[in-house]
């Protein structure tokens, strides 16, 4: 107060200043000191990270290089990354660690010198559970297994393990008794085995006609008198004219009578097949059942009187076109994906999923393999004869197109694989009349058509490439027109594609099928009519 007369004292702050004058170098516990490595060496015993890797030699780190990393080390904008090789079980378990506790092992860090040991994130949690990841198992989890166990060591000690000689007679007993019921159980299965094997549907046709041979004794296959070619020049059809429709499931291909086309042959994934007729009443002439699953393809010879088939139960049937009798049948050990019936020898050859191409010949027993063509790496998807049939052209799954000399399996001609090829599941050669075609028109999963040359040199001709469909997952059968001039093949959402073939430009677009349009071929004598198929069921007719 004022009359007391005592001063009030004033405090005062005082701040002191420490001055270093040598510059921080860092590694102020001397981590680097004792894992110093001379410059000669080329191992290092821990693992340092890149500071000290980097880290200068002699004097401070530059003050100009942020981290004092030289940008050249630089990797990433925080610094530099490094690669560690950890097992995906061991990431997951610490990523899953990390998420649920707050703490996961740093797989770069030198538990030597690391003063957290290896470890990142929550280090309270981490002392406090003992390092404990969630794999592992808790003080309960040990406990409940330490239970579980006494009680089976219980039951076990309470079961009389020595046997009396009458006890062990009998169980003996029982042991042969299962012996032979299992050993019964494999025979029945191998006897099923050999049976599935076999063929064993009994081929059947049924004729649909009024008569098989007319007055004059002309049989129903015989080309029509008045049928003969008519215009070279093709022209684009323009809407549908008939529909033929007498399958119960999705039609997969259609096939033209040789050369005059009056004729024509479809299976389905009914398990039928069936052959139409395109110029008088246009009506189902024969049905053929010999397939117990779907049919894949159908191949006629080259006259037209025989037929070969391949179905998904691994069977491929030789057929006589007019009398609907199965003259041969094989099984094979793949499903067949494409057959063809050789022009001159008339050899079957079928490509299958075991990634062979097969060969058999219909006048030799059906257990003989004439020969396997054997390289591919996947199923066997086209099988094509160019060259005067001399050579045969065979794409697989395995994105590969090979080149075969006729007659020799062992290896083949030529091997195409480039790494920008997909599969190419349907092959169509260009029209020739002496089976040596110019181009192979190959169906590429990538939503292309590729055009390959079959001169002296076989190579791709990159001028031509047909696109603007979509194809991805179906085998689209490619046509071509008989003059060559222009180019047709379905598309997975039911439409037809008809290209110029100079310019390589879409013509027209043409709804066919609800569904996949997946065959599509053109006449070989009317050259403005093509017929098309898909998986709706429908084969129609197009002028």
């Amino acid at each position: 107060g004022e009359g007391s007369g005592s001063a009030v004292p004033i405090k005062k702050s005082v701040t002191t200043i420490a001055v270093k004058a040598a510059p921080d170098v860092g590694d102020p516990e001397n981590i680097v000191q004792r894992h110093m490595v001379h410059n000669s060496s080329k191992a290092v015993a821990y693992n340092p990270t890149v500071e000290q890797l980097w880290a200068p030699e002699e004097g401070p780190k530059n003050p100009y290089y942020r981290d004092g990393i030289t940008p050249g080390m630089r990797n990433h904008l925080a610094g530099s990354m490094e690669k560690t090789n950890l097992a995906d079980f061991h990431f997951e378990e610490q990523f899953q660690t990390f998420n649920t506790f707050g703490f996961a092992m740093d797989p770069s860090a030198a538990t030597s010198a690391h003063p957290t040991g290896g470890m990142v994130g929550d280090m309270k949690m981490h002392n406090l559970l003992n390092g404990r990841s969630v794999h592992s198992a808790t003080a309960r989890d040990a406990k409940k297994r330490k239970l579980e166990d006494a009680a089976a060591e219980k039951v076990l000690a309470g079961r009389g393990t020595q046997l009396t000689e009458e006890e062990a007679a009998e169980v003996a007993k029982d042991m042969e008794a299962v012996e032979e019921v299992e050993t019964k159980k494999k025979e029945e299965k191998e006897e099923a085995k050999k049976k599935a094997g076999g063929v064993t549907m009994e081929a059947t046709s049924i004729f649909h006609g009024k008569k098989e041979v007319d007055y004059q004794g002309r049989t129903w296959i015989d080309c029509p008198s008045d049928l003969k070619k008519k215009d070279v020049q093709a022209y684009i059809p323009k809407q549908c004219v008939h529909t033929w429709s007498g399958h119960t499931k999705g039609v997969h291909a259609i096939r033209w009578f040789p050369k005059s086309g009056h004729l024509l042959l479809s299976c389905s994934m009914d398990t039928k097949i069936k052959i139409w007729d395109v110029y008088n009443n246009r009506k189902c002439m024969r049905t053929y059942m010999g397939h117990t699953k779907p049919v894949r393809e159908v191949a006629f010879s080259e006259d037209g009187l025989h037929f070969a088939s391949a179905g998904y139960d691994k069977v491929v049937r030789y057929w006589d076109t007019e009398t609907g009798q199965c003259l041969q049948s094989w099984t094979g050990k793949g499903i067949p994906y494409c057959v063809k019936v050789h022009p001159k020898e008339n050899m079957v050859f079928a490509g299958c999923s075991n990634k062979n191409l097969v060969q058999w010949d219909p006048r030799q027993p059906p257990e003989e393999v004439a020969q396997e063509y054997v390289q591919h790496l996947g199923s066997v998807n086209t099988c094509t004869f160019i060259d005067d049939y001399r050579r045969i052209c065979t794409t697989g799954d395995d994105k590969k197109l090979f080149l075969w000399e006729y007659g020799i399996g062992t290896a083949p001609m030529k091997h195409v694989a480039e790494p920008w090829m997909h599969s190419m599941p349907a092959v169509t050669p260009s029209p020739s009349d002496d089976g040596s075609p110019k181009n192979l028109l190959c169906q590429s999963l990538d939503n292309q058509i590729l055009v390959y040359k079959c001169g002296d040199h076989f190579k791709l001709n990159k001028k031509k490439h047909f696109v603007g469909h979509t194809i991805a997952g179906y085998a689209c059968q490619v046509g071509v027109s008989m003059d060559g001039n222009y180019v047709i093949s379905g598309d997975g959402d039911g439409r037809l594609w008809l290209w110029d073939w100079k310019s390589t430009k879409v013509y027209r677009k043409l709804k066919a099928h609800d569904g996949v349009c997946i065959g599509a071929i053109w006449h070989p004598i009317e050259s403005s009519k093509i017929a098309t198929c898909g998986w709706d069921g429908l084969i129609k007719f197009w002028d």
